[in-house]
């Protein structure tokens, strides 16, 4: 399939998913643990996910964005974070964090294995690398297509990207019930990007099953996929 990297945003996912409180809440708890002294945000984006950990004890916050319009707004929107206009590789050879986050970021990136190796040099010792994913190749869309997505990851894909010197601390899969609502939009309604409509359902229903439920399955299925690595 083919993907170009994406510097300048074009996509409408942002603002639509943004309004997924709940989505938000739930992945928000389960990547909380892992949030620690000074973390690095890997496509910041609009600065949803750095207003959802704010409150969120650090030292310092970074956040690396490539698109330049949306980089200039996070200077308004997340004024005591850190920014940094472009990729990991415009990083300062010399930083480290506690903790790196890619929030539905990492499958933007044609080479995710160089990516993943090139956060790994950012880690502190004990540091985390966490990554959040839309989960399963077999529900890749146009809508994927359409935003940049390169792949959908599953568990053993992410496995294969573990960079040396670092373990897996966590995987599994969110929203299991989400995942059934996207193999029937895939199957029956065929559409490429979900109404808002549709989104809010998802979010205000859907989403506080999964929640309940997910557990209950040993979060061996869902729509989005979880890696945790730390660097020994």
């Amino acid at each position: 399939m083919p993907c170009m990297p994406t510097i300048s945003y074009q996509g409408v996912e942002l603002p639509l998913f943004a309004t997924a409180v709940n989505w938000k809440s739930y992945y928000r708890d389960a990547i909380s643990p892992y949030i620690k002294d000074e973390v690095l945000e890997v496509g910041a984006g609009m600065g949803t996910n750095t207003k959802l950990f704010a409150d969120r004890p650090r030292k310092r916050w970074v956040c690396v964005e490539p698109d330049p319009t949306l980089a200039a707004g996070l200077r308004n929107l997340a004024p005591r974070c850190a920014i940094v206009p472009g990729t990991t590789a415009d990083l300062a050879g010399s930083d480290r964090y506690d903790t790196i986050l890619y929030v539905d970021v990492l499958e933007h990136i044609p080479d995710d294995e160089a990516e993943a190796h090139r956060a790994a040099e950012h880690l502190k010792p004990g540091g985390f690398l966490v990554v959040l994913a839309p989960a399963h190749q077999f529900l890749y869309t146009p809508f994927d297509r359409a935003v940049g997505h390169c792949r959908r990851y599953d568990i053993p894909a992410l496995r294969k990207l573990t960079p040396p010197g670092l373990r897996i601390a966590e995987a599994r899969y969110l929203d299991a019930v989400g995942l059934l609502a996207s193999l029937g939009n895939r199957i029956l309604l065929r559409s490429a990007l979900p109404t808002e409509r549709q989104l809010r359902f998802w979010d205000r229903c859907l989403v506080p099953v999964s929640r309940l439920l997910d557990p209950v399955l040993g979060h061996r299925v869902g729509k989005s996929v979880l890696v945790v690595w730390q660097k020994c």
